[in-house]
């Protein structure tokens, strides 16, 4: 019996912890409400240019909007995920960590707070690029089934892009290189089926482009929401995003120890 209380407060107190940090999290974001207007803003930028400037001379046999909204949608989660490296890195070169280490908070609780709030911030960012795209013309034709498989691969994919930006963070010298190193998770789009399709790129490039994470997960979307034929792109992009998971959140707890230990 002592033993089963053990546990339950030991689980008790490690879902504390997490809320904490949670809300901690959350709380730095109201404070820095430019940063979250700006991951919504340029996502929204970026759609209205591909859509209003360069979507009447794309061919991709649809209305471009509906080709374009889900490659604008992981784009978005993409500099959400930059925003929570940038966090980490902050907390990790402030002394901010060595404050914590002092206090009976759990070490994972930390990084899993800044996650959760990035996972919150995308939500919301998301939520405000569909709206937009909806006042655009984009329209969707899914059912309850096609928005429930696009929202659930939708946010398996921002756990694990904020795990990896988290990782990320923990390496970084400094906010400024927590910038530079994610990068990569904003470039990665363009070199995707996201605005266009992957046939019309060079022969050294379309391998690349069909081999990599975002674009199965675009495709699995862009069907899901759209009803274009999906075939197995939505296996493959459930197989990435758990091994992206599963890599993002060891890497990120094995550097995180490492660099707190010293």
């Amino acid at each position: 019996m002592t033993i089963h209380q053990g546990t339950h407060h030991g689980f008790a107190a490690a879902v504390s912890d997490v809320a904490t940090m949670v809300e901690r999290s959350v709380r730095l974001t109201r404070r820095n409400v430019d940063t979250l207007f700006v991951s919504i803003l340029l996502p929204l930028l970026m759609m209205a240019l591909f859509v209003y400037v360069f979507g009447g001379a794309i061919d991709t046999g649809t209305q471009y909007i509906n080709y374009v909204v889900p490659g604008i949608l992981l784009l978005t989660t993409g500099y959400g995920a930059a925003n929570t490296a940038m966090a980490v890195a902050d907390d990790m070169t402030t002394g901010m960590i060595d404050r914590l280490r002092s206090l009976p908070i759990r070490s994972f609780a930390v990084l899993t707070g800044h996650v959760t709030a990035s996972v919150a911030r995308n939500a919301v960012s998301t939520t405000v690029v569909v709206l937009a795209a909806l006042a655009m013309g984009f329209r969707p034709n899914a059912g309850a089934v096609g928005w429930l498989a696009a929202i659930g691969l939708l946010l398996l994919y921002v756990i694990a892009l904020s795990w990896l930006a988290a990782a990320l963070g923990v390496i970084a010298k400094s906010v400024e290189s927590a910038s530079t190193l994610s990068f990569f998770m904003l470039f990665l789009p363009y070199l995707s089926s996201a605005f266009v399709r992957t046939e019309t790129m060079p022969a050294f490039l379309r391998p690349v482009s069909e081999h990599q994470p975002i674009t199965p997960v675009i495709e699995a979307v862009r069907g899901f929401l759209t009803g274009t034929p999906i075939g197995s792109t939505a296996w493959i992009a459930l197989a990435w995003c758990i091994g992206l998971l599963a890599f993002s959140t060891t890497l990120a707890s094995v550097l995180y120890r490492r660099r707190t230990a010293r």
